[in-house]
């Protein structure tokens, strides 16, 4: 969430720093939950795209979203762009935000930037990022969305074999705006894992729906539920894994492997065939799901991961009640945090707090806070962003026990009440088969082995 004329900056510890609020296990305490202290929900997802505007359709009239906002260009003049976006001082962005069902916004960047590779990546290279939607009715959705934006899949619908984890699953890949693939999956109200004592993998509750309270949601897919997962290419699936569960606070739901990808399976996947492809699939927060999969042998990418600013660049954003001691925390835990947290002065984002940070592996995480009810973009739309509202990260939307209940206390924190005092940003221009896994829990160590 970027988009200001006059943002503020918090003074007091810097990120990193022991005042900052980074915390630790101490004898005899109870261990808090793995994860960002005060960390509440998933707040966005976000792509970089090649066509903003085919994006947006893509998202609406195909997929049945809502545009909720479309900020105008967003420049600097200074080192700005580099220092907070990690992206070329003189690169320029235009950026909207898409409510896409029930839980999850998405935001689409699109960049120009003197050093923007506008080819996009392919499945199998590290770094690449894809979303899936869960349907009651693979072959029929496919059908449909196929009729409404002429995207192509990229094979057959493909039953996930008996002996896996996810086993009874169905899904498809097909091509789309996103300059990436859009998975449609259906899954068995109990998978094989989660018979065998696993943990429930995160199910959208449905209907479609974009606003809270049932409406706006006109086109959405014949039998769509919600987004079921959000998946990440990575070069090291271990370390990928650690540090979303050690540092970002995700719980290990199952792992699954092929040792070498037959022809149709990765026909359907857009990879080549032949190589060893092994995935882990994780729980983030109360509603969201992330794949983390990767390829070796024949089946092997590109394994240096985009830019921000190139087309297929990504990232993820959570909502948390504190952004200061969230960055702190980041930082202690390997993460680089660009620049400081800043307060938007002006604009329809007036009072998100917000910055982002890059992990060793080069994934990038913001960390924000929205005042979701006060935000001025709100005064012109009934659209809205889906958020946090009073939840927290351990909380389960689906009626699962939360994990940590006996500590989730400490996983939160009262919102920054802190003075904050002006600070300019610069000058803008703005134009026109493994099982489940057993679960991590007290003292997470600082992981800095690159994932």
């Amino acid at each position: 969430m970027l988009f200001s004329d006059r943002p503020n900056a918090r003074e007091g510890a810097s990120p990193g720093s022991a005042e900052a609020g980074v915390s630790s296990c101490g004898d005899g305490q109870e261990p808090r939950p793995p994860g960002v202290p005060g960390a509440q929900r998933v707040d966005h997802l976000a792509f970089t795209v090649s066509d903003l505007d085919a994006a947006i359709d893509f998202a609406v009239m195909a997929l049945g979203g809502e545009l909720v906002y479309r900020l105008p260009p967003l420049a600097h003049t200074d080192g700005w762009m580099r220092t907070h976006l990690d992206v070329h001082p003189r690169a320029s962005a235009e950026i909207a935000l898409v409510r896409l069902g029930p839980d999850t916004n998405l935001e689409l960047f699109a960049y120009k930037s003197p050093d923007h590779t506008a080819a996009p990546r392919a499945p199998h290279d590290t770094g690449h990022v894809h979303l899936a939607l869960h349907v009651t009715d693979v072959a029929r959705a496919a059908a449909e969305l196929t009729r409404r934006a002429g995207v192509s899949p990229l094979g057959p619908v493909l039953r996930v074999p008996d002996g896996q984890p996810d086993a009874g699953t169905h899904w498809v890949r097909l091509s789309s705006p996103f300059d990436a693939p859009l998975e449609l999956r259906s899954v068995p109200d109990v998978l094989p894992y989660e018979a065998a004592g696993g943990t429930p993998r995160r199910r959208p509750p449905g209907p479609w729906r974009n606003r809270d309270d049932g409406t706006g949601s006109r086109h959405g897919l014949p039998g769509a539920l919600g987004v079921d997962h959000f998946a990440r290419t990575v070069a090291d699936l271990d370390s990928a894994e650690r540090f979303f569960v050690d540092v970002l606070g995700a719980e290990p739901l199952y792992r699954s492997e092929y040792g070498a990808l037959p022809e149709d399976v990765a026909a359907a996947l857009g990879v080549p065939p032949g190589g060893a492809m092994r995935r882990a699939v994780l729980g983030m927060g109360p509603t969201d799901t992330i794949e983390l999969a990767s390829y070796r042998g024949k089946s092997a990418g590109n394994p240096h991961p985009p830019r921000n600013s190139d087309v297929g660049g990504s990232h993820i954003a959570l909502h948390v009640r504190d952004v200061d001691a969230a960055a702190a925390y980041l930082a202690a835990h390997g993460c680089t945090v660009l620049g400081r947290p800043e307060t938007i002065g002006e604009g329809p984002l007036t009072g998100d707090r917000w910055v982002y940070t890059r992990a060793p592996c080069g994934l990038y995480v913001e960390v924000v806070r929205m005042p979701d009810g006060a935000l001025p973009y709100e005064r012109g739309t009934a659209a809205r962003r889906k958020a946090a509202h009073g939840l927290s990260w351990t909380d389960r939307t689906d009626g699962t026990p939360p994990r940590f209940a006996q500590s989730t206390a400490s996983n939160s924190s009262e919102p920054d009440t802190s003075s904050t005092q002006q600070r300019p940003r610069g000058q803008e221009r703005h134009a026109g088969p493994e099982t489940g896994r057993t679960r991590h829990t007290g003292c997470h160590h600082h992981p800095r082995t690159p994932c």
